[in-house]
């Protein structure tokens, strides 16, 4: 109890502390008028949004309540967005730089396998006529001819075979090689040769007379119980460097030419009828 000051009446004392505790108590008060009295505490499983309408960004998006109203929203509905994805992107072109200089070139790699030949290819168009060369040595011979023979028998094996010579009658400048029974045109022209044989009994006669490696004319008789002489000729016109000789034909079918290593039944004969230049 306090004592009432000098010259104040107790009744008005009792007023003014009334008036004080009146302060006091609305003070504490008005807060509930403001913002509503408190409500319970939201389970944080079926409710996402706080009070003043926020959401946490901890909170899952598809939670349930999550788009209600809370009770401390005063009537305020708060909706939901989902949260952005965010994905970073860099523009490469952005950080690409110029192009450089070509650098020098690497050493070279091994050599691969060699591949198999190819198909020949067509025959190409005819050249045009060179001009005349210069005149030839007026010592070069113009003369040309040999005639040859052979004294043994020749049967075929599985290859060609050339017939060699063992017998020599002319042999003019030594024109034909004797031990590849080969004659080598030294003189270009028009030349004339001859063959004979002596065909073998019951068996075949096949020969080729030969221009380089090309087949020419044929030789030919068929198996007989009588042996013959048989014969063929031609003329040719060979260049330089040419080649004619006779080819024995391989073992498709059993053949030979007759001889009894005596008498000489195999001659071969050519001879130069007409130079190329005079």
């Amino acid at each position: 109890r306090t004592q009432a000051p000098l010259g104040q009446a107790p009744g008005s004392q009792v007023t003014m502390v009334m008036i004080q505790l009146r302060a006091h108590v609305a003070f504490l008060v008005l807060p509930l008028f403001v913002f509503g009295a408190p409500a319970d505490e939201l389970d944080p499983k079926e409710a996402t949004t706080l009070p003043n309408g926020c959401r946490r960004c901890c909170d899952p998006l598809d939670s349930r309540g999550s788009s209600e109203p809370t009770p401390g929203s005063a009537g305020h509905h708060s909706s939901l967005y989902p949260m952005p994805e965010v994905r970073p992107y860099i523009n490469i072109t952005i950080l690409k730089g110029d192009k450089g200089d070509q650098g020098e070139p690497g050493t070279p790699g091994k050599w691969g396998k060699e591949g198999p030949p190819g198909e020949l290819g067509p025959q190409g168009q005819k050249g045009s006529k060179g001009q005349m060369g210069a005149p030839g040595d007026p010592c070069k011979h113009q003369y040309a001819a040999f005639s040859v023979g052979r004294k043994k028998a020749l049967h075929s094996s599985e290859g060609y075979q050339a017939l060699i010579f063992d017998t020599v009658f002319v042999n003019l400048y030594s024109h034909f090689d004797m031990f590849k029974g080969k004659f080598y045109c030294y003189t270009a022209g028009i030349y004339y040769f001859s063959l004979n044989v002596h065909t073998w009994n019951f068996k075949e006669t096949y020969m080729h007379l030969m221009h380089n490696n090309q087949e020419q004319v044929i030789l030919y008789a068929q198996p007989s119980d009588r042996s013959i002489m048989q014969s063929q000729s031609l003329m040719l016109e060979l260049r330089e460097n040419d080649e004619v000789w006779v080819r024995l034909y391989k073992r498709e079918r059993e053949n030979a030419i007759y001889s009894d290593d005596v008498d000489i039944y195999i001659t071969f004969s050519g001879y130069l009828i007409k130079p190329s230049l005079e």
